[in-house]
């Protein structure tokens, strides 16, 4: 990816520093041979010396090798990087994503990070709650990006998941004037310098706090497991397909009680679970009678058939059998059953 040797040019760069400066350097940016970084307070107290004058010295040190003789003779490498921002992320990317795409190995990743610091053809944003740490070409592009980062979290609803189809074309919506000068790869990475939306494990997207992606427990992926199958399941059909899909090992009792607790799921038939969102309400069979006939009034009784079943899965002598409960409901004259009223 790269044509350079990082840690060559560093050491070149460092050499046009006094010890102390070359130090001070090596260690903030893990340029010895450990890949540590080193913080402010950690080399004050080697030296004796403040966070603030070690932060002092850090910064003594950058503007003097960008002002040295030798910075000048690295304007292609500089050239270079600025061509990889631009050619990776479309002049915008997130800080990791760039580093990774650059090597696999942390060390010479510690090297080019220092490159990228001394270099000028670029910027670097630090993280904040919205955002995490980025490099960017063009200022009026980062803001861009950034403002249509933020307006595609502000149209998702809290819990809300949606396909990566339809994040990108929230996105694209956004992105005037940019979204058709770069492919998908790139949108792909400008939406992962976002820190309040994100990807779950089956590659929907949604707010990065939801449960439903940042997942964390039995629940969560078993939610994820009945919402991809997209009907009701059975606790021991989403034990297994937890195995399968995330390769997690989900006990069968373990998965039936954590169905049980949680309110995204109902209920709807023997070990059948599905979820509230999908219109089902909770309670047992006798529940739903009530609050259908609450709802609708007086019904036959294949009326009242039909609209259980779309709310259980149960056979229909057992809604028959319910129905007989005579301290609820009541059969009239027209052969109608309606609810005992007081």
């Amino acid at each position: 990816m790269i044509t350079f040797k990082p840690k060559q040019i560093t050491k070149k760069l460092l050499s046009a520093l006094p010890e102390r400066a070359r130090d001070v350097l090596t260690k903030r940016y893990g340029l010895g041979n450990d890949t540590e970084s080193f913080t402010l307070e950690s080399i004050g107290q080697a030296y004796g010396i403040t966070r603030e004058r070690v932060r002092q010295i850090e910064a003594y040190g950058i503007t003097s090798i960008q002002k040295s003789p030798i910075y000048g003779e690295y304007k292609e490498v500089f050239d270079e990087l600025h061509r990889l921002i631009e050619e990776l992320g479309g002049g915008f990317i997130a800080e990791d994503h760039l580093l990774e795409a650059l090597s696999s190995d942390q060390s010479t990743r510690n090297h080019i990070y220092f490159l990228l610091i001394v270099g000028d053809p670029f910027y670097r944003a630090k993280e904040n709650n919205s955002y995490a740490h980025r490099w960017f070409t063009e200022r009026e592009k980062a803001d861009t990006v950034e403002k249509a980062l933020r307006n595609v979290h502000q149209s998702l609803e809290r819990d809300q998941l949606v396909s990566e189809e339809d994040i990108l074309a929230r996105f694209k919506e956004q992105l005037i004037g940019l979204a058709d000068k770069y492919n998908e790869d790139v949108l792909k990475r400008w939406l992962m310098v976002s820190k309040d939306i994100s990807r779950n494990p089956l590659g929907e997207w949604g707010h990065t706090t939801s449960p439903n992606v940042k997942v964390k427990g039995i629940r969560d992926y078993a939610y994820l497991v009945v919402k991809r199958h997209g009907s009701p399941m059975h606790f021991r059909e989403v034990a297994n397909m937890i195995e399968q899909l995330f390769e997690r090992k989900a006990h069968v009792a373990t998965t039936h009680n954590e169905l049980i607790k949680d309110k995204r799921f109902v209920l709807v038939g023997r070990g059948l679970y599905a979820l509230s969102e999908w219109g089902y309400s909770a309670g047992v069979v006798k529940d739903v009678l009530r609050d259908i006939l609450e709802k609708h009034g007086p019904l036959t009784r294949d009326e009242i058939i039909d609209k259980v079943r779309k709310e259980r899965y149960v056979k229909d002598n057992t809604i028959v059998v319910n129905l007989q409960d005579t301290n609820l409901f009541k059969r009239l004259a027209n052969g109608a059953y309606a609810l005992v009223t007081e």
